[in-house]
């Protein structure tokens, strides 16, 4: 596999990462055997978090025994406070089963820790890096506006931030700052949660950008060999995927769910990530499955929306996610 320097880590890693969200829904051993397919194939970079449920747990089962240094692992904790920091390290280094961290990154905070805040969370992590526990401080996150002012602060060594071929202009500016600032990028949401199907398309426009490493969600093994076969065989942004790409943009330009999940629980108990874009995933998954009982069910329950604000004010993208909502509804029930 294509080898990058991943920003002032100075780590030699593979083009492709592995994202470990999808493969806490899928059994054990098949677990194994995708992370560890994924390593025979070049394949360096897992990316996981603490609220992952049994994701890192997974990770531990399937490298434990292998050779650390050729295993970049990272993960992320949503604490707010230094102590609970420490103990989801901690945590993370037990159910990984490993001495360090490569990557530990604050996970999508409201606003960018720094040296001698208030809160205390950088602090916490220059302490774990002193006593070896963590390599590389980074942070994730979904705010244009966050994801910047790390960058310039140059105070972190990893940025995972979304990009897509839906990305904005001003979104994928981001990359530029990175490479300027020596930051390496771990790329999510190249699918933007299921919502884009053609990998081709979404493999050969992030590989135009050299220092952004996608990290897949991968829960199959076809959906693992897919992307080996295109990096083993690299793609070129030439016309026909082009047009995928015009296309996919014109539907799905403006407001749209990511389905980045920061909206949940819902009070009424909306599955919002799913039903805030159901038109669009109408055209994209089986409709057999999506116009179930169950699914109907599940799209009534938008009239139970209070408007409680919960779902507005914890969306990172601003969107006013009950108007999205009642629109998909409407659209959904004119289609059946």
């Amino acid at each position: 596999m294509e080898q990058i320097t991943f920003g002032k880590t100075n780590r030699s890693i593979g083009r492709t990462g592995f994202g470990c969200i999808p493969i806490q829904r899928i059994p054990y051993e098949e677990s194994t055997a995708l992370l560890r397919r994924a390593y025979e194939n070049g394949v360096t970079v897992y990316d996981t978090a603490n609220g992952y449920t049994t994701s890192e747990e997974r990770i531990g089962i399937a490298f434990e025994g292998y050779k650390r240094e050729g295993i970049v692992l990272c993960t992320k904790s949503g604490a707010q406070t230094p102590s609970d920091l420490a103990a989801h390290l901690e945590n993370s280094l037990k159910m990984m089963r490993t001495d360090y961290i490569d990557v530990f990154q604050f996970h999508n905070p409201a606003f960018v820790p720094m040296p001698g805040g208030a809160d205390g969370l950088y602090d916490a992590l220059l302490a774990a890096k002193a006593q070896g526990k963590v390599r590389h401080i980074g942070i994730s996150s979904h705010k244009r506006e966050v994801a910047e002012k790390a960058v310039t602060s140059d105070l972190y060594d990893v940025l995972q931030y979304p990009f897509s071929y839906l990305s904005t202009e001003g979104e994928m500016a981001v990359a530029e700052l990175c490479r300027t600032h020596g930051v390496g990028i771990l790329g999510m949401k190249a699918l933007c949660g299921g919502i884009l199907t053609n990998a081709r398309a979404a493999f050969a426009f992030l590989r135009q950008y050299e220092n952004i490493v996608p990290i897949w969600g991968i829960q199959e093994m076809r959906q693992l060999d897919e992307i080996l076969l295109y990096e083993n065989n690299p793609l070129v942004l030439d016309g026909p995927l082009k047009a995928v790409i015009d296309a996919d943009r014109a539907e799905l330009a403006g407001a749209f769910c990511r389905a980045c999940g920061y909206c949940l629980p819902c009070p009424a108990g909306i599955p919002i990530p799913m039903a805030a874009r159901m038109t669009f995933l109408l055209g994209r998954m089986r409709k057999d499955v999506l116009q179930s009982d169950d699914w109907q069910a599940n799209m009534r329950k938008i009239d139970d929306c209070t408007d409680c604000g919960h779902c507005k004010a914890n969306c990172p993208y601003e969107l006013d996610v009950p108007v999205l909502l009642r629109q998909h509804k409407e659209e959904y029930f004119r289609c059946l």
